[in-house]
C-alpha cells in the first residue's frame, strides 16, 4: 500500500506527457511508459513523483538498475522520503534489513489514506484487529483499566472498541488526518500527534497500552517495548497485534506488502527480556489481503513490579 505518486509536475506539458504514459503502463507496456516518462524528467528534474513513478515502470519492464537508479534520484530529491523509495529499495535486497519504516512515508500514507481508510480497511478486507485484541484481554478476565494509551490510534476504531473499558482513554497517531477522524468519533479523553518510535516514557502513567496493526510498520521493537515497561503501572498490560512470520525466518521482516512481520519467539523473548511476564500469544488472522487472509498474532503481556536498564541500548525496561 502506497500513496498516489500522479501529483502534478507544475508543467502542463509533462503532465499530458505523464499521463499518456500512465495509459501506456495500464496496457502493460512499461517500458514504453518508463522511457517516456524519463524524457519528462528532463523538462522537470526536480518532479519527486515522477521519478518514483519511472522507477515502478522500469522495475515491471525488468530494468532493476533503472529502478534503483531513479528511487535513488527520489532519495536525494526528497531525503525524507515522502513516498517510501527506501522501502522499495530495501524489498529489491535478497534480504530485507530495514528496521523501521520513514515517518515521512508513514505520515503521508495515512494522511492519503484517511479518508476512506475505515471503507478499505474494514468493510473491503475484513479487518477484526481491535474486537480481537478486546476478545482476548476479556477472555484474561481483564474487562476495566483506569487508564488506556492507543498507540497508532488511527481513525479510532480500537478506540470506539475499548472506551466502554477504560476510565481515560487516549490516543497518538503520526498522521494529522487520522487525528482528525478519531476527534470526530468522540470517544478519546486525548488526542495527539506523535512518532511512537521516538515517544518519552509516561513513567508508569497506564494500566494498559494498545498497538493494533501499528507494530507493521516498525521492525526492530526494542524502543517501543521499552517505552511501554516504562509508562505501564506495575501489572499494567500492553496488548498488541502483529502480522506474523513463520519461525525459521528471522525475528521480523519487510515483506512484499511494505508491512514488517515479526515472528512469536521474537516477540517472547523480547518482552520477557523488558521485564513483562510470560506473554500469551495468539495466531489468527486479522484481515485479507488480496482474498488470501493474513496470518497474525494477537499478544498480550503484563508488566511486572521494577525497572532496569538495558546496557545495550539505554532504554529503561522492566524486569523482576
Amino acid at each position: 500500500m502506497l500513496p498516489p505518486v500522479r501529483l502534478g509536475s507544475g508543467n502542463p506539458v509533462v503532465d499530458r506527457r505523464a499521463d499518456y504514459a500512465e495509459g501506456l503502463a495500464e496496457a502493460g507496456e512499461f517500458a514504453a511508459a518508463a522511457d517516456l516518462m524519463a524524457q519528462s524528467l528532463e523538462m522537470v528534474p526536480d518532479w519527486v513523483p515522477g521519478w518514483f513513478r519511472r522507477a515502478e515502470w522500469a522495475l515491471a519492464a525488468g530494468d532493476r538498475d533503472a529502478a534503483i537508479a531513479a528511487w535513488d534520484e527520489v532519495l536525494r530529491r526528497d531525503p525524507e522520503d515522502h513516498f517510501g523509495a527506501s522501502v522499495r529499495l530495501e524489498l529489491l535486497r535478497p534480504v530485507p534489513v530495514a528496521e523501521t519504516m520513514p515517518p515521512a512515508f508513514v505520515r503521508a500514507l495515512y494522511d492519503q489514506y484517511a479518508p476512506k481508510f475505515e471503507v478499505s480497511l474494514v468493510e473491503a478486507l475484513g479487518y477484526r484487529g481491535p474486537e480481537m485484541i478486546r476478545d482476548v484481554l476479556l477472555a484474561e478476565g481483564r474487562s476495566q483499566f483506569a487508564r488506556v494509551m492507543d498507540l497508532g490510534c488511527g481513525t479510532g476504531l480500537l478506540g470506539a472498541v475499548m472506551r466502554p473499558h477504560a476510565g481515560w482513554l487516549e490516543g497518538c497517531d503520526l498522521s494529522p488526518e487520522m487525528l482528525k477522524r478519531a476527534a470526530e468519533k468522540g470517544v478519546y479523553d486525548a488526542l495527539s500527534e506523535a512518532n511512537i518510535a521516538t515517544l518519552q516514557a509516561a513513567q508508569g502513567g497506564y494500566d494498559l497500552v494498545t498497538a493494533a496493526d501499528v507494530f507493521i510498520y516498525i521492525g526492530a521493537l526494542e524502543r517501543v517495548v521499552g517505552w511501554a515497561a516504562a509508562s505501564l503501572v506495575p501489572g499494567g498490560v500492553l496488548a498488541f497485534s502483529v502480522e506474523e512470520l513463520a519461525e525459521g525466518l528471522g525475528e521480523f521482516r519487510l515483506m512484499p506488502s511494505c508491512r514488517f512481520a515479526h515472528s512469536a519467539g521474537y516477540l517472547t523473548r523480547l518482552l520477557g527480556e523488558a521485564g513483562f511476564a510470560t506473554p500469551r500469544v495468539v495466531s489468527t488472522q486479522l484481515r485479507q489481503d488480496r482474498g488470501t487472509p493474513v496470518p497474525a498474532l494477537i499478544v498480550t503481556a503484563v508488566r511486572a513490579e521494577a525497572t532496569v536498564r538495558r546496557q545495550n541500548d539505554g532504554e529503561d525496561m522492566a524486569a523482576v
